[in-house]
């Protein structure tokens, strides 16, 4: 198993541990007949319900060369993620997800909170060994 998947099954047992149950792996969205789907590998989108809320999560890494590039292309989806659940399932709230190591590493720079500021992005930090939720910040 890729590094990339097993970051993916890992969020989601921390996701169902937390009490939440997986109602589409990958949950694809349709906007202005445009499908959207977050890729296979790095990337993975997926839905989850809770005492009737509802959530979509888009797991990041981080890993390429460039953080801020990736910050800008995260920022470009979740858009595109937010626009078509505001058409499709407006009760369902976007959150990205990331593991306590990028969160560390990354996410108190400036850059990186003035982006989850001003795009008012929703965050899952979790525990990539233990799978568990260890925060989830929102906006």
């Amino acid at each position: 198993m890729s590094r990339r998947d097993a970051l993916h099954y890992s969020l989601r047992r921390a996701i169902e541990k937390d009490g939440w149950t997986v109602t589409d792996d990958p949950l694809v969205l349709v906007l202005r007949q445009t499908l959207l789907k977050a890729d296979l590998g790095a990337e993975k989108f997926f839905a989850a319900e809770k005492q009737g809320r509802k959530i979509a999560v888009e797991i990041k890494e981080f890993d390429s060369a460039s953080a801020i590039s990736e910050l800008e292309k995260t920022i470009g989806q979740l858009q595109l993620y937010q626009w078509a659940l505001e058409e499709q399932e407006p009760e369902r709230q976007l959150f990205l997800a990331v593991s306590q190591d990028v969160y560390r590493k990354h996410f108190g720079k400036q850059i990186f909170q003035l982006a989850i500021q001003r795009n008012k992005i929703n965050l899952i930090v979790y525990d990539s060994m233990q799978e568990e939720v260890l925060q989830w910040l929102r906006q």
